[in-house]
């Protein structure tokens, strides 16, 4: 076994075990903080997949600015953790049978899949720049890229407002 397959098995373990905290801690702030986790995992791969700049905006991006908005938001609400609460909402078998159609998705899928041996063909040297250029020109994604940060600026105020005392 290879050093890049052992880091691989160790990203994938932290990504998927901080996933799992994420969806089963009761506390918001713990969940919050195994997101973290999980996102720096997620980068961890994208480095193992030798692409950089997708783990350095998994970083700004996810582990800086999503996740710093998230636990924003969690601290700013009150009473969002409240110990009269039932444990578990009316919702989980719901959310159990979505959850076992995606993962019979998924599987079926996976092993539906025709998997091939071949290398990757080579990356051209401006690359980041043609990537930039798309996200930033009129006809590419730069709608969807305005939209999401309209959109993260009304769950921001969003939080202040309900954080705001009455």
């Amino acid at each position: 076994m290879t050093l890049q397959q052992i880091l691989f098995l160790i990203f994938s373990a932290i990504t998927l075990i901080a996933a799992l905290m994420v969806v089963t801690r009761r506390n918001l702030c713990h969940a919050a903080l195994f997101m973290v986790l999980s996102f720096f995992g997620v980068a961890g791969l994208y480095v193992l997949l030798e692409a950089p700049f997708l783990a350095g905006v998994q970083v700004f991006i996810y582990v800086g600015g999503i996740s710093t908005l998230i636990i924003f938001a969690i601290v700013l609400t009150r009473d969002v953790v409240d110990p009269t609460l039932p444990p578990h909402n009316r919702q989980w078998i719901a959310g159990a049978l979505v959850m076992a159609l995606l993962c019979s998705v998924l599987i079926w899928t996976v092993l539906g899949y025709q998997w091939t041996t071949t290398t990757p063909g080579q990356v051209p040297a401006d690359s980041i720049a043609r990537l930039g250029t798309i996200l930033v020109d009129p006809e590419g994604f730069l709608l969807p890229f305005e939209v999401t940060s309209v959109l993260l600026f009304a769950v921001l105020i969003g939080a202040i407002t309900i954080a705001r005392e009455r």
